[in-house]
């Protein structure tokens, strides 16, 4: 076990591919394994990394001797050294803008927003320079970066705090956009997203951050980007979702398992998304209900439901659902579970399906 777990043994609250010398995806049963909380994997993918490759650093608010504001960079500081773990001012476009020059002249930097709603004043950095550095310099540079952003709701904090806006980054060609649901998912996401040659917004839904534990493998592997995971098999109606919604998508998939048969698949990755997994699923059901946190209107539940259209409608026996997040402001406390979709919500979504 690695320094950075034994510190936190308690749970304290594609294409262009490169350096993929490690196994995928390890069998758990056959390795030694730790139970793990999801912002546990984050920091082991982290330390593993930086373990393996001097070039990798982490750059934030508080991430230093503060560990981070979810503890996700706990103990690093004290095993890598400032010049690694470089604490930052508070300066959102100063630590993208920074971590875009270091990427360009040879180094791994991942940057830290302390909230996916503080990432707005860096976004002209993500998207005008990180997302287009290889096209205008006519593929002569890349950008091999990560932006770290706990994003969603569900813990009580302001709405600066708990949106998701995961559809601004998926618009943008040049980023990639990665969103773990366990914390198997999360180390070996985040280590391939490292490693990737271009930028990778990774966005870590903080409401899972300790809500369960997960067989995370002690050596070194990745998860693929751009592979959804098939969390269930099923054959009467098919749920896509990602990221905190996973788990609730899942109960209800349980709660009505006597009647309907639901399929539930995680992408994982939104950029590059996994359409022939998606197709798969829909053309062995006839049905679908897309899951998501964020407003419905340009939502990514829309762009879901224009792919099957376009690539499988002759497999359509309903019309696709959305279960998702209200087109308001996310609210304050009293509201908050209100806003974000449960699974009395997801199962009234499949039951649409099915009885059209």
């Amino acid at each position: 076990m690695s320094q950075v777990s034994r510190d936190d043994a308690n749970g304290t609250q594609g294409e262009g591919q490169s350096e993929q010398d490690d196994r995928h995806e390890p069998d758990v049963e056959s390795v030694e394994t730790q139970n793990l909380t999801l912002v546990q994997a984050v920091r082991e993918g982290l330390y593993g990394e930086m373990s393996r490759d001097e070039r990798v650093l982490v750059m934030g608010e508080d991430v230093g001797r503060n560990g981070g504001v979810f503890r996700a960079t706990q103990g690093l500081f004290e095993e890598f050294g400032d010049d690694r773990v470089i604490d930052t001012p508070l300066a959102e476009s100063g630590i993208v803008g920074t971590a875009i020059g270091m990427a360009s002249h040879g180094l791994r930097p991942v940057a830290e927003m302390q909230f996916s709603g503080f990432a707005y004043p860096a976004f002209d950095q993500i998207v005008s320079h990180a997302a287009r550095l290889r096209t205008r310099s006519r593929g002569r540079f890349t950008c091999p970066m990560v932006v770290r952003a706990p994003y969603g709701g569900g813990i009580r904090a302001p709405e600066h705090h708990s949106e998701s806006k995961e559809a601004f980054f998926v618009h943008e060609a040049g980023l990639k956009v990665a969103v773990p649901s366990t914390p198997y998912d999360a180390k070996g996401l985040l280590a391939n997203a490292i490693r990737d040659p271009d930028p990778v917004v990774f966005l870590e839904p903080k409401l899972i951050y300790r809500a369960f534990r997960d067989s995370v493998p002690d050596e070194a592997y990745t998860v693929p980007l751009g592979e959804a995971a098939v969390r269930r098999d099923g054959s009467d109606v098919s749920a896509f979702t990602w990221g905190a919604m996973t788990r609730p998508t899942l109960d209800a998939a349980e709660n009505v398992a006597d009647e309907i048969d639901v399929e539930v698949v995680d992408l994982r990755t939104l950029s590059p998304m996994d359409e022939e997994t998606i197709v798969e699923s829909f053309e062995k059901t006839g049905r679908a209900v897309v899951v998501h946190e964020a407003p419905q209107t340009g939502g990514l539940a829309g762009e879901i439901t224009a792919t099957l259209q376009e690539q499988a409608l002759l497999y359509q026996e309903a019309p696709i659902g959305r279960v998702t997040g209200y087109d308001a402001p996310f609210p304050l406390y009293a509201l908050e579970d209100y806003y974000l979709p449960n699974a009395i919500r997801v199962e009234e979504g499949i039951r649409e399906a099915i009885d059209f």
